[in-house]
């Protein structure tokens, strides 16, 4: 009887050290009420306008997100393609500024390419100079778990490819400023883009002036 009472416990240990042990389920990231969200999103929208008067760079609100882009042409040397331009300095280091002391806001750079040429080299490229970009915040101060970096190629266009104005525009890193409890489910969303369909987008007026047949 003894014996049985013992294999009977040891069965129970066995059992619930395998439950213990099973992988837990993943929570997803609890979303800031969108109150808070309103409110950093209209304190630093201010802040980032500044940063970037006068420049080329372009400041949009995204419902929960704060996006600076800074388009290929004027922001990276057209003979190093991956090698940011002097000018473009100054805006970022002064968006990097305004984050350093607040731990509560995080970065997703995005290299974007336009259509033209190999995917796999446009892909390259637009992870280069998204590294370029990231660079001057890590200068900042900024680490990893508030600093995320992606090379897109042309998976996510803002233009229909089919004209040299709308290459020009789908060329471009962009800054995007969000709340650290959300910065994993932004990098999950662009982890797999499906490309989108612009055949029907309207034509913009952009004037590119780089060179064409291949991705700059």
């Amino acid at each position: 009887m003894r014996a049985n009472k013992i294999f009977a416990f040891t069965c129970c240990l066995l059992i619930a050290g395998c439950a213990g042990s099973e992988k837990k389920e993943v929570k997803p990231a609890v979303m800031p009420a969108p109150e808070v969200t309103r409110a950093w999103l209209d304190e630093y929208e201010p802040k980032l306008r500044e940063a970037v008067k006068g420049s080329h760079f372009e400041l949009e609100r995204r419902e929960n997100l704060l996006v600076v882009t800074a388009p290929v042409q004027g922001s990276f040397n057209p003979d190093r393609p991956q090698m940011l331009l002097p000018v473009s300095l100054g805006p970022i280091s002064r968006v990097a500024k305004l984050l350093e002391t607040d731990q509560d806001i995080a970065v997703v750079v995005l290299g974007h390419a336009d259509s033209s040429g190999d995917d796999a080299k446009n892909r390259e490229l637009s992870q280069q100079r998204a590294r370029a970009v990231t660079s001057i915040f890590r200068l900042s101060g900024l680490k990893q778990n508030r600093l995320q970096v992606m090379g897109l190629g042309s998976d996510a266009p803002r233009a229909a490819n089919d004209s040299a104005a709308g290459r020009a525009l789908n060329r471009r890193v962009e800054i995007l400023l969000t709340s650290r409890d959300t910065m994993q489910g932004l990098i999950a969303k662009y982890s797999q883009p499906a490309k989108a369909q612009l055949k029907d987008a309207p034509k913009v007026a952009a004037v590119d002036q780089g060179k064409q047949g291949k991705s700059e």
